[in-house]
């Protein structure tokens, strides 16, 4: 009896001390999540406070908490300019304990992020910006990009469009590494279809007044005008476009990167029409639905766009990967889990992460409705086609990663 009770004792000790290296491996005994976005400018609706929200959503709906790991969150506005969201991430990396790092909706400043989450051997979950170059050219062991990108965005409108007859193009481009990445593919993409591109014009990001720039668009003639932009400077652009008559002149506008708070801000007797590419719609199912109607009121009512979705379904993915590991130490071998598990959320459904880092799930081909198709407030799109994973994003062998084998 005396031996069974030390036997007895002996296992709990043993599985004692295997808990407590177990948790020993989670740095500092918390896993602490960074969101690093835009929280007082023009893409502050589209993520800013709600990816905050988001993020929340991702740790009470994994269970993580539950499990025995304990999870903060702390957040900062980058104010799109890299440098700041460098100085922050170095910080959040160095002395402040952060292990992971979400959002970024500003392609320059995430690629700055990426490199330093490189450097500190993070990890990065990309769901804001949107240059292709993050699983390309600027891959990274330590860098998931969820959510959309450039070639995405441009291989679905760009090419829906002009095999629609939009024929020739004209860029109005945000100057800085998104809207040059995003002019790039659609340029591509237009010319594979069939089209051409017969000029383009930069302007710096947040922009008020477009007048010029629209001027310009307006005299090349150009069949289809492509906002290679986001955010406030779509809405300013296509307001102002609206304010010179350009559609009723014939021309097109392309809303080469659109999100639902968008089309809410310009409301839909300007935004009826528009065709553009999404990866998630808030009533696309029930699943979507129940998510939203959760988060809407903790994000001022907005609903959420697919840079919220992209927070919280990375978010699981990475929570899978460090349970399964009990680990968060060591950003590449979290990464490399990451990718070896099929990843399956409410908001995205079944998919997988390719070894460029890319994220693949389908995207969707959507149409603005009129005012008189909307039922309800936010019932905005008309789902026009949906685009299989495999085909919404860049091939592999077309990336230039130095990662693919």
């Amino acid at each position: 009896m005396k031996g069974m009770k030390r036997s007895l004792l002996a296992l709990a000790v043993a599985g004692a001390l295997c808990v407590g290296t177990a948790q020993a491996q989670i740095s500092g005994n918390v896993i602490k999540i960074g969101v690093l976005s835009d929280m007082s400018s023009l893409y502050t609706d589209l993520a800013g406070a709600g990816s905050v929200v988001a993020a929340k959503m991702a740790v009470e709906d994994s269970g993580i908490e539950k499990k025995g790991f304990k999870v903060e969150i702390v957040s900062a506005d980058h104010q799109n300019k890299p440098d700041v969201g460098s100085s922050i991430a170095r910080r959040w990396y160095d002395s402040e304990g952060v292990d992971v790092i979400v959002d970024v909706p500003n392609s320059g400043v995430a690629l700055a992020v990426s490199g330093i989450t490189k450097e500190k051997n993070k990890v990065f979950l990309a769901s804001g910006p949107g240059t292709s170059d993050l699983t390309g050219k600027s891959c990274s062991p330590n860098t998931v990009h969820f959510t959309y990108d450039t070639w995405m965005l441009a291989n679905g409108t760009g090419t829906a469009i002009t095999k629609q007859g939009g024929s020739s193009w004209f860029f109005i481009t945000a100057d800085y590494a998104f809207g040059h990445a995003l002019q790039r593919d659609t340029t591509a993409a237009v010319e594979k279809a069939g089209g051409k591109v017969v000029g383009s014009v930069n302007v710096p990001i947040n922009t008020q007044d477009f007048s010029s720039f629209l001027l310009q668009a307006q005299s090349s003639k150009a069949k289809v005008i492509g906002l290679a932009n986001a955010g406030g400077d779509t809405t300013n652009s296509i307001k102002q476009a609206a304010e010179f008559g350009i559609v009723k002149g014939g021309q097109e506008l392309a809303g080469l990167l659109v999100f639902i708070t968008d089309v809410h801000a310009l409301g839909l007797q300007t935004a009826q029409g528009l065709t553009f590419t999404t990866t998630f719609y808030w009533d696309m199912n029930d699943q979507t639905r129940a998510f939203s109607k959760r988060f809407a009121p903790q994000d001022k009512g907005i609903h959420p766009t697919m840079v919220h979705a992209g927070v919280y379904a990375s978010l699981l993915q990475y929570f899978k990967a460090v349970e399964a590991l009990k680990n968060d130490t060591d950003g590449v071998k979290i990464v490399d889990k990451m990718k070896s598990m099929p990843t399956d959320d409410p908001l995205f459904g079944k998919g997988k992460i390719r070894e460029d880092g890319r994220a693949l799930h389908p995207a969707y081909l959507v149409k603005v409705k009129t005012p008189a198709e909307s039922k309800a407030p936010w019932d905005y799109y008309k789902i026009v086609s949906t685009i299989p994973a495999d085909e919404a994003f860049r091939p592999l062998k077309d990336g230039g990663c130095s990662l693919v084998k």
